[in-house]
């Protein structure tokens, strides 16, 4: 079983940065795709972006630009750093394992997730 702990989330004003963390406890396959997705307060859970094992990545277009994912493997942790942070970013995130490997497009991995963290809060003031 792997557990995913996410930290970092936080109040920033308008144009600020945040870096968040996912980490990953447990057994954890060889091959796999890491998602970041957030729900937004009143609305559906969306996918921001997604990272392959072989480091390939996808964005959604209201976050490209300003959003980077990455992994570090010998730690066993995602991250996804937020620049430019706008009002409309504000949501709980979440990170998600996906155990089939490869990014579909639009912030997504292919395949459902099967793990999801506990999600960490992320507020832009305007």
């Amino acid at each position: 079983q792997v557990q995913l702990v996410e930290s970092g989330g936080g109040s920033v004003q308008a144009g600020g940065s945040l870096r968040l963390s996912c980490v990953a406890y447990g057994y954890f396959p060889g091959v796999y795709c890491m998602g970041w997705f957030r729900q937004p307060p009143g609305k559906a859970r969306e996918g921001v972006a997604g990272i392959d094992t072989d480091g390939s990545t996808t964005y959604a277009d209201y976050v490209k630009g300003r959003f980077t994912i990455s992994q570090d493997n010998a730690k066993n942790t995602l991250y996804l750093q937020m620049d430019s942070l706008k009002p409309e970013d504000t949501a709980m995130y979440y990170c998600a394992l996906h155990p089939r490997p490869g990014v579909a497009g639009g912030g997504y991995c292919i395949g459902s997730p099967t793990r999801w963290g506990q999600g960490t809060q992320v507020t832009v003031s305007s």
